[in-house]
């Protein structure tokens, strides 16, 4: 899935992030792992458990729309933004087999002072897309 000149840098969270997506503490959480590929994009390579599973064998809808969501929010982080998700249009072009390896890849096409745009699909380990989307983010005030 992964080609051989491929160089992704491990994209680190804190340890008490409680994220439903990509939280080590959150017991309850898929625990997803990015990494920064060279070209600026994130990339995760999950194998998601039958427990996310809506018709048998297949990831429920709710679960692909957290992959999607979750590859765009870290692309976004990558530029030093932390930002919320303000709008997510999704295409699901196929169904997405659970307990198998898949490849999220998600960047940032587009910056406009306090919004960012970005991209994301979940491909499958022949690297056929089963699922895209587009959202845009904006950047919230920290506490």
């Amino acid at each position: 899935m992964t080609s051989r000149h491929e160089h992704l840098k491990p994209f680190a969270h804190s340890a008490s992030n409680r994220c439903f997506g990509c939280g080590a503490a959150n017991s309850a959480g898929m625990h997803l792992e990015f990494f920064l590929a060279d070209d600026g994009s994130v990339v995760s390579m999950p194998n998601v458990s039958a427990a996310f599973d809506g018709h048998p064998g297949y990831l429920h809808g709710g679960i692909i729309a957290t992959l999607l969501d979750e590859a765009m929010s870290k692309a976004v982080r990558t530029q030093g933004s932390s930002s919320m998700t303000r709008q997510i249009e999704i295409d699901y072009l196929r169904p997405v087999p659970s307990g198998k390896q898949l490849r999220l890849e998600g960047r940032v096409v587009r910056t406009e002072h306090r919004k960012r745009w970005a991209e994301a699909r979940v491909l499958n380990d022949e690297g056929r897309v089963l699922a895209e989307a587009k959202g845009l983010f904006i950047e919230v005030a920290s506490n």
